[in-house]
């Protein structure tokens, strides 16, 4: 057992040197086995008989299909790609087709066979995940397209008074609990900061910055740690004093390999078979942190940030370019379809952190 903590502990010092040295995108992790577990896992979604919906279309999922289109654009210059893949394509067409069709299409889950309010629940989650991820392609270009402008009219239309959206709610941690309408808002913020700088001010981002505000306080860390991701391009949504802190607090979660676990970082809670949460080190939770450290202006944390890398390099698999993260909800088999999901969105995170600037 010493022999191989004393393994591990040389691998990330060379890792974390390496980084120091030249970059994270100079050391090795392998981007074209990443993409093809992303485009492989977004492909089996799309395909998928649950994840089916109206009109031919699918559901925009929390841990498969929104981080993968957050994350695959990133991979593109290193992968010398001239345009979408497949995957990208297929999963773009869908949320177009459906921001077209908004009037026409049905929720994503209906009250009648989800249980109360999960139509209403549906409609604000899709029109934020259909802004965001129109709003992440568009960014390069400088200027929204008339169709990520009509996901943002979606979007407005169903902003509550308070400022937030009505998200779903399965008690799924971390993306669909009882918290989880503050980490919309979060997403709808994320969504603002990529849009054009003319789309960063008026009564709607307002009424949110304001709810993001009042209750960034009471959140756990992780969603926490999306607002200040969102800080960085939406001004005056945090004040520097909440940026600072809550860096802080997470950096004083840090794990001794580098990295973080989301059960850290998702504040109480209990699985619902009453297994025991997973508490070593996760692509998803080390990918956000990474992430969120390399943002403009965002100073601290610096001297983390490496090892936090040098863990990323080091924990993707050999085999399937992924990356584990671990169910808050069950303790499922990580080789099958549903114990991917939390690996999905790892996957995602860790590629935006290894790609961030790039």
């Amino acid at each position: 057992m010493l022999t191989y903590l004393a393994a591990t502990v040389r691998f990330s010092l060379a890792a974390s040197l390496a980084i120091a040295c030249f970059g994270a995108d100079s050391v090795s992790w392998n981007r074209t086995s990443a993409a093809a577990y992303l485009d492989g896992r977004a492909d089996w979604w799309m395909t998928w008989p649950n994840a089916a919906r109206d009109h031919g279309t699918f559901c925009i999922s929390c841990h498969t299909a929104a981080p993968y289109a957050l994350s695959r654009l990133s991979l593109r210059a290193a992968l010398q790609e001239n345009g979408p893949s497949a995957p990208e394509r297929k999963l773009l067409d869908n949320v177009t087709k459906r921001v077209r069709m908004w009037a026409d299409v049905e929720p994503f889950y209906k009250d009648g066979k989800s249980g109360p309010t999960k139509s209403a629940e549906s409609r604000g989650t899709e029109s934020v995940l259909n802004a965001l991820i129109l709003a992440t392609y568009d960014a390069r270009e400088g200027k929204l397209s008339d169709d990520a402008k009509t996901a943002f009219q979606n979007m407005w239309a169903l902003q509550e008074k308070t400022g937030a959206w009505t998200w779903l709610d399965f008690h799924n941690k971390p993306w669909e609990a009882g918290d989880s309408q503050y980490y919309g808002a979060a997403l709808a913020a994320l969504a603002v900061g990529k849009a054009p700088e003319s789309y960063r001010s008026g009564e709607n981002v307002e009424l949110l910055k304001g709810y993001l505000q009042r209750g960034f306080g009471s959140q756990s860390p992780v969603n926490r740690m999306v607002v200040v991701w969102a800080s960085a391009m939406v001004p005056g949504l945090l004040t520097p004093e909440q940026q600072r802190s809550t860096i802080e607090e997470v950096l004083g979660l840090q794990q001794a390999d580098g990295g973080w676990s989301l059960t850290s970082l998702a504040g109480t809670w209990k699985r619902r078979d009453e297994t025991p949460l997973e508490t070593k080190s996760d692509g998803y939770a080390t990918g956000l942190v990474a992430l969120v450290l390399q943002q403009p202006g965002i100073s601290s944390g610096r001297k983390q940030l490496k090892p936090a890398l040098a863990w990323l390099i080091e924990n993707q698999s050999k085999t399937e370019g992924r990356w584990l993260a671990y169910s808050m909800n069950k303790n499922r088999d990580l080789s099958s379809d549903v114990g991917r999901f939390m690996s999905d969105a790892a996957t995602a995170y860790a590629v935006l952190a290894l790609t961030q600037g790039k």
